[in-house]
């Protein structure tokens, strides 16, 4: 269990910045993470890593010469935003391009893909190699679906090894792709994770058993068996890995590999040295050659019982990389020279002016609206947080309620300080969803700022818009979410509550209905479409693993959107009600 946290919400930002107050020498605080405190050279390549925090010492802790260049660190199992990975990028750019590798889970993809764009937009090269090592988490002829755990580690090494050498961007790419391609990875669990004030794991393993291939942020195994010997876990780690020998090698007999035995959080160094014993033993009667072998914490599960395998089989190119030199606040190999520190840490914020856009009287007024439906959906989420953190944790990782009420906190105060600044109703919104994207990260983060900032702009800073213009806008977000995330309706996403509430609100205002009865008759139709989805099999996202998981029990997303909608439905029966005279609040 997690014992000593001050605010659960807190958490995060306290931990990043203790740790670079430990750790001056290495890193330096940014906004959104944190970059190295030695100068790199001009032109090299910059590493920038991250994922969520829980899983130290990824990814901070791997931030040092040799090594990342940045690391973008989001909240507890929650990807970085867009926004905190533009900020590490920039400040880690040497000027030679930006690689960025990280695990191949849904929100760390949507948020560095989106700031990909971004940079490439403003001229800095950049490109991208995820981590697929988990070997459960689909079949070989998918491995582009497999999520990333302590393969993280070769990855970014051999990346950072290439930049150090001089490698330029495309070919640090090449290297990363191939170490990602030679790496496997298989792990098991004997307890699940409890995050800061949380009352219950996010998973249980009954006592005396074990979970099977297990994810890194508290996702349940794909299956449970009752607890082998040391000998025994060691037999069943290793023949897993070598069932399935990366396309390239030639022959077992004879390869040289890379063993890592991870430890995910609480598992003793001496249970593991003990299970280690048995794996190398095991690695040498099938002729492998092992290099370098490393046995330790490299990526937890916060304070998961538990243990990872992973096998990294080398060619010529990939050991010479692998042999140079490491010096980071949590990995060290060799020796690296000294380096030059860059001074104290200027963590300018990002975001520019706060100044707000042109309006007018009545776009104020909308405003007053915008501002009582997001504090109605900060309160709806804080009302509703520990059962949506529930019903994520039955086939995911059960931080959904937590990243919904750090966005809608979020998005609430950035709303609250546009209206005291005069702000009109685009302005309000928009700030409230990079608010809301920013903080929360995640999937759900950054989908939430799609839908908001696509209803802010139908909705404009001068005037006061026709309902019609709202149903545009929430269609407009529908589809921006289906093309920024890739689900479909019948995937088991927020998706599914979404286009049915997207398309009943335009079909009642087409229809000549008001705003606030085509909002209800919307939000009833998504309710129905949210419980709806509990019989559907996880197409998308960390459920998809663990599918047959969460069948009778619905998406979380959808829910909380549902939940979301009826209550701001709500909200604006009671603003018509009291806004005869329309001076403090606009409901058509």
């Amino acid at each position: 269990m997690t014992r000593l946290w001050n605010d659960p919400a807190d958490f995060a930002d306290e931990m990043i910045d203790g740790f670079v107050a430990a750790n001056e020498r290495y890193v330096r605080r940014v906004p959104g993470g944190v970059v190295r405190s030695t100068a790199s050279p001009a032109g090299q390549v910059a590493v920038v890593v991250g994922g969520g925090s829980g899983h130290y010492p990824a990814f901070g802790g791997l931030v040092g010469p040799g090594l990342a260049h940045g690391a973008a660190m989001g909240n507890l199992f929650a990807s970085p935003s867009t926004q905190q990975v533009v900020s590490v990028a920039k400040a880690a750019d040497n000027g030679g391009g930006v690689f960025f590798s990280y695990g191949n889970y849904a929100g760390d993809v949507l948020n560095f893909d989106s700031a990909q764009e971004h940079l490439r937009a403003e001229g800095i090269a950049c490109e991208t190699v995820t981590v697929t090592d988990d070997v459960v988490s689909a079949t070989r002829d998918e491995r582009h679906k497999r999520r990333g755990i302590a393969g993280d580690l070769t990855v970014f090494r051999i990346a950072a090894a290439a930049a150090e050498a001089g490698a330029d961007l495309a070919e640090v790419t090449r290297l990363a792709r191939l170490a990602n391609e030679r790496t496997r990875s298989f792990g098991v669990a004997f307890t699940g994770c409890t995050l800061p004030g949380a009352e219950q794991p996010l998973f249980t393993v009954p006592e005396g058993r074990m979970a099977v291939g297990l994810g890194i942020h508290g996702e349940p195994g794909i299956d449970e068996t009752g607890i082998p010997t040391a000998d025994g876990l060691a037999a069943l780690l290793v023949e897993r890995l070598l069932a399935e020998v990366p396309d390239g090698v030639d022959a077992v007999r004879g390869a040289r590999v890379v063993p890592i035995l991870n430890g995910l959080g609480s598992l003793k160094y001496e249970e593991m040295f003990v299970v280690y014993r048995r794996i190398a033993q095991l690695l040498s009667h099938a002729g492998i050659e092992v290099i370098d072998p490393h046995v330790g914490e490299y990526c937890t599960s916060f304070d998961m019982a538990g243990t990872s395998l992973t096998l990294f089989w080398l060619d010529e190119s990939l050991e010479a990389l692998w042999q140079a030199p490491v010096d980071t606040p949590a990995y060290r190999r060799g020796s690296v020279a000294p380096r030059e520190r860059v001074g104290p840490a200027v963590a300018a914020a990002a975001g520019g002016s706060d100044a707000v856009a042109p309006t007018d009287e009545a776009s104020r007024a909308v405003a007053g609206t915008v501002l009582a439906a997001v504090r109605t959906i900060a309160e709806t989420v804080d009302a509703h947080v520990d059962e949506l953190g529930r019903i994520d944790a039955i086939a995911g990782d059960g931080d959904h309620g937590i990243g919904m009420q750090r966005g809608s906190r979020a998005a609430l105060a950035a709303a609250t300080a546009a209206v005291d600044a005069g702000a009109g109703a685009r302005t309000t919104l928009e700030r409230a969803g990079d608010a809301w994207a920013d903080k929360a990260g995640g999937t759900s983060g950054a989908l939430w700022g799609v839908i908001l900032t696509a209803i802010a702009a139908r909705l404009g800073d001068e005037g006061t818009p026709e309902a019609t213009a709202v149903a545009e806008g929430v269609a407009a977000g529908s589809q921006g979410v289906m093309d920024y995330g890739k689900a479909a309706v019948g995937d088991k996403t927020l998706v599914d509550a979404l286009v049915p509430f997207a398309a009943t609100l335009s079909q009642g205002i087409d229809g000549g209905a008001g705003l606030v009865d085509a909002w209800r008759a919307a939000a009833a139709v998504a309710t129905s479409a949210a419980e709806a989805t509990a019989e559907l099999l996880p197409r998308m996202g960390r459920a998809r693993t663990h599918g047959q998981n969460s069948v009778g029990t619905p998406d979380p997303g959808a829910i909380s959107l549902a939940l979301i909608a009826t209550a701001v439905g709500e909200t604006l029966v009671g603003l018509a009600a009291s806004n005869d005279d329309k001076e403090n609040a606009y409901v058509d």
